[in-house]
């Protein structure tokens, strides 16, 4: 009797210890799928931050805008500016001589078109290997809100291009015997904040352009297509908005002009929109199909 009894504990107590073993290993794995959630968690919530190209954006050093190199690609946004606009503005003055003042005509918005087209593509093909070939200060700050350029070497493309622009309307006034390099202006009826949407779309167009076509790491190797690509929505842009507000997209182009005509009516626009547009394409591209985490500066052969 004693016996028996003594067997049945036994057994009450193997199956408690045994319920006890097997709750312990229950709950050793609820905390290691836990853990693994929790881990997850915490990844997808430093990649989406990651994400963000505010968090990448870069100052800089002194070293941005004081180095050999960056002085080298300074004067290369200097150069392909002066190309550029001397062959634009230059483009739309022999026009308007040939057909005594008919640049504001449909032939003339054409010729514009292509020829800043042309001259683009050429800018910035020339300058890709030195310093990107930005040749547009809206260009230059998308790629400082997607963290590929800093902040300092941003300012010193700028200073760059907007010198560039200025002296390439300098050569023309002397060149064509002072002819007027007309700046840009507002098509009757057309408001300044009509022709800021204006330079916001089309500016985006360019930018995001850019964006894929040259900051996109999986661009592979598209070769001249970039130059290409950016000539084309360019000139497609000044066919849209020309007859508007001139279809400036790019702040240095609409400054060189402006300061040698001495003409700043509603000059605000111009670098407004375009840095609205070129800022909103740079979140936009970065966020949704980038997605880059930290400041890289993209090998100049690249952009």
């Amino acid at each position: 009797m004693l016996l028996e009894l003594e067997r049945e504990c036994l057994e009450v107590y193997k199956r408690k210890v045994d319920m006890e073993n097997k709750s312990r290993a229950q709950l050793q794995q609820m905390i290691v799928d836990n853990e693994a959630e929790l881990a997850a968690i915490c990844s997808a919530l430093e990649l989406k931050v990651g994400k963000m190209p505010i968090s990448s954006i870069s100052i800089g050093t002194s070293a941005d805008a004081s180095s050999p190199d960056a002085l080298k690609a300074a004067l290369a946004e200097f150069i392909s500016m002066l190309n550029f606009v001397f062959a634009g503005e230059g483009a739309g003055m022999a026009f308007s001589k040939l057909t005594d003042g008919g640049a504001a005509t449909p032939a003339g918005l054409i010729s514009a078109s292509t020829a800043h087209a042309f001259a683009l593509f050429v800018a910035v093909s020339v300058g890709a290997n030195i310093s990107g070939g930005h040749v547009n200060p809206a260009v230059t700050f998308g790629a400082f809100v997607g963290g590929h350029i800093s902040l300092l070497r941003s300012v010193l493309y700028w200073i760059a291009q907007c010198l560039g622009s200025v002296v390439a309307c300098l050569l023309l006034k002397f060149a064509t015997g002072g002819l007027e390099t007309s700046a840009f202006a507002l098509s009757s009826g057309v408001g300044e904040w009509n022709a800021v949407v204006f330079e916001i779309v089309m500016t985006f167009g360019l930018v995001y352009t850019v964006y894929a076509t040259a900051v996109d790491p999986k661009k592979g190797d598209l070769g001249i297509i970039a130059p290409l690509a950016i000539g084309f929505i360019v000139g497609a842009n000044i066919l849209a908005g020309g007859a508007f507000d001139g279809a400036s997209m790019n702040p240095a182009v609409s400054f060189g002009p402006a300061v040698v005509s001495w003409t700043w009516n509603s000059h605000w626009v111009y670098w407004l929109g375009p840095f609205l547009g070129a800022g909103l394409a740079a979140l936009v591209y970065e966020v949704i199909f980038i997605g880059s985490s930290t400041h890289e500066q993209l090998p100049v052969t690249d952009y």
